[in-house]
């Protein structure tokens, strides 16, 4: 959620324009991350995006900052108050962004299309968290018992046949899986909610430390990075089918030519 939501005047500017700036910094990073991936699917470059430790870590590190700050922010909405009806409404915004992905990547990507990517995610960790914020302190445990109960997920399918029906489409939102499913994003609540959960004790931790009565400004250089990170996600709704349509148009020029 974008911190413009969770604005109070009582609360120094600082501390929300900061979270905007960690979120900037990974829109920017995601988005050159999908302008490679774009021109590699167009035969520009010749990558392997799924396998290759350079590209994967990558997305690993970019998915982690934008659930890290979707804990932080709501761990801010819910220290100012915000109300269900608020939260409810921001919720269908993103659910039916995740939709519309779905949508478009079944378009281009028919036998990998996305059907429980980041917003997917998102969606689901949002509801999860805005309930357990009062876990407080147990926040850090349960996000470290989540990615325990992950790294067994390996293990324990190899041994027990019985769960093997975990790995069907239907339950992949859960995470726990032998085998990585056929789709081109996938961010499933085990063990991605521990980062949402880590998020929000870390906001939870940062709004209990006393506030000092000047803090310092956001740097001016980062002010771009802040304004990003404010339109976060129609910035992530738009790109793609920017980048993707400049690639088309350059491709069509060239077949002209």
């Amino acid at each position: 959620m974008a911190a413009r939501d969770f604005y109070n005047p009582a609360m120094p500017h600082q501390r929300l324009d900061a979270l905007d700036a960690l979120r900037g910094f990974a829109v920017l990073w995601m988005t050159l991350f999908h302008f490679c991936f774009d021109l590699n699917q167009f035969g520009y470059l010749q990558q392997n995006f799924y396998t290759d430790a350079f590209w994967t870590m990558q997305r690993s590190l970019i998915v982690s900052i934008f659930l890290f700050c979707a804990g932080i922010g709501q761990a801010v909405a819910v220290e100012q108050g915000q109300t269900l009806r608020r939260f409810w409404r921001r919720w269908l915004q993103v659910a039916g962004c995740a939709l519309l992905v779905t949508a478009g990547s079944y378009w281009m990507y028919p036998k990998s299309f996305i059907y429980f990517g980041v917003l997917h995610g998102i969606a689901m960790m949002l509801v999860v968290t805005r309930f357990t914020a009062h876990w407080g302190r147990w926040l850090w445990l349960a996000g470290a018992f989540v990615f325990a109960i992950n790294s067994g997920a390996g293990y324990t399918h190899s041994n027990w046949a019985s769960i093997a029906f975990l790995d069907k489409p239907a339950f992949n939102w859960i995470g726990f899986i032998g085998q990585k499913p056929v789709t081109e994003d996938y961010v499933p609540l085990l063990p991605w909610l521990g980062v949402m959960w880590w998020g929000m004790a870390a906001g939870q931790w940062w709004q209990a430390r006393p506030v000092t009565p000047h803090p310092r400004r956001l740097a001016s250089a980062l002010a771009p990075l802040a304004w990003l990170g404010r339109w976060s996600l129609s910035w992530y709704m738009l790109h793609q089918p920017v980048l993707i349509g400049a690639l088309m148009a350059i491709a069509a020029l060239r077949s002209v030519h």
